[in-house]
């Protein structure tokens, strides 16, 4: 029967098993390849695609016949174990869209706002219930995130700066809110469809869930953990598992998140020491994002450092720690000088990064919160680094750490 092709460009290492290669970033002559294209039977179809093409086009509308693909496995340190049960074919984590603005960031405040406070007082419940004993409505998570990713597709920059000026006294519930908006904003540049958005969302939001069955006075520590504790602690991975299959939750990029976020490229992560592709492409991606937010947020045991610092600290371990790829479209995600960065500019004076300029992605709009003298003013300056009147040109200079020269935005924005 006659069908339409309908083509999705897909990174090499993002290939599953049951997907049908129809073209090439390269000449078809130069490889060993038929013409007719490539069914992607085992994971030595990946490795020898992967040898002479970074990029492929696949036909959605061709699946490999499941009797023709080989039984998965993961090598890891010179043995095989079984690779994680997962569809044969997953479409959804592919780019589909390139997203612009609907709505400018002014016009998109209101409804981020509320958009945020209907996923914090889900988390905050959320994080209660576990706490309490009680399971997560997979309906409820749903309710919740479905606002911000709506909002987040509007406009890339309006819930990122209310998700920045509000701040709150659990490292559990900030972490699981800024988690799940990065994870949005990362699915928004990737391309990914809306349904799959709304995934990647909820599973940030529930990434580090079976925090909430451990030791609370152990997570909280002034000091850092020993042996024994960071061993209990490693086994959040599991209880969050435990707790979404308690649940119900069945959306398997929510749990590729839960149950991969702590695996790493080089295969040096846990609980199963998966390595490159073997770990599923959401959890590659929440393995950044992960990593990105605790950085950015203090600790009992250690201090912030500033968004700039942590995107250049995970550069540092693509390829190693983290997929290359991934690591440079998650600096592309969020800009040279993130949305809620500190900055002091050339004449001394401390801003917040409000706006991103997409075309000028090193002067984006700020708000100007001291003078020179690093002195608080008794109200902001909004200026836009790309549309500066004439006279004093102001640019950035560099970033600074939350919270330096006690600046703390919200007392501005939310008063």
């Amino acid at each position: 029967m006659a069908y339409d092709l309908v083509e999705r460009r897909v990174a090499v290492i993002d290939l599953q098993i049951g997907m049908f290669v129809s073209r090439l970033d390269c000449e078809w002559s130069d490889t060993p390849f038929p013409l007719q294209g490539v069914p992607v039977t085992s994971r030595e179809d990946i490795d020898n695609l992967a040898k002479f093409c970074k990029h492929v086009f696949v036909d959605t509308q061709r699946q490999v016949a499941a009797s023709r693909l080989a039984p998965a496995s993961v090598v890891t340190g010179g043995s095989a174990r079984p690779a994680p049960a997962r569809p044969a074919v997953n479409t959804r984590l592919v780019t589909q869209h390139a997203y612009t603005d609907t709505a400018s960031f002014d016009d998109e405040m209101p409804r981020a706002r509320e958009a945020f406070d209907t996923v914090s007082h889900f988390a905050e419940q959320m994080v209660a219930d576990i706490e309490a004993g009680k399971t997560i409505d997979p309906q409820a998570l749903e309710a919740a995130v479905r606002p911000m990713v709506a909002s987040v597709l509007r406009s890339g920059d309006a819930f990122f700066w209310i998700e920045s000026l509000r701040r709150h006294d659990s490292y559990s519930f900030r972490h699981a809110v800024g988690c799940s908006t990065l994870a949005a904003s990362f699915g928004r540049h990737m391309g990914f469809n809306g349904e799959a958005i709304v995934s990647l969302a909820a599973g940030g939001l529930l990434m580090d869930v079976g925090k909430a069955q451990l030791p609370k006075e152990m997570l909280e520590r002034q000091g850092p953990l020993n042996d024994a504790e960071w061993d209990l602690a490693r086994h959040h991975v599991e209880e969050g598992g435990a707790i979404l299959d308690t649940a119900g939750v069945t959306d398997q990029e929510v749990r590729d998140m839960v149950l991969t976020h702590h695996e790493r490229y080089d295969g040096t992560g846990y609980p199963s020491g998966l390595a490159g592709t073997a770990i599923p492409l959401a959890g590659r991606m929440a393995a950044i994002i992960d990593t990105y937010h605790a950085m950015c947020t203090p600790r009992p045991y250690r201090p912030a450092v500033s968004q700039h610092l942590a995107l250049r600290q995970l550069y540092q371990g693509r390829d190693r720690e983290f997929q290359g790829e991934l690591v440079e479209q998650f600096q592309a995600c969020l800009g040279v000088y993130p949305t809620g960065t500190l900055v002091e500019l050339n004449t001394g004076e401390v801003a917040v990064v409000m706006v991103q300029n997409q075309s000028r992605r090193l002067q984006p709009r700020v708000a100007i919160m001291t003078n020179a003298e690093k002195s608080h003013l008794d109200d902001f300056r909004i200026i836009d680094l790309m549309r500066q009147a004439e006279g004093v040109h102001r640019e950035i200079q560099r970033t600074l750490p939350a919270g330096s020269y006690d600046i703390d935005p919200s007392e501005y924005f939310l008063a």
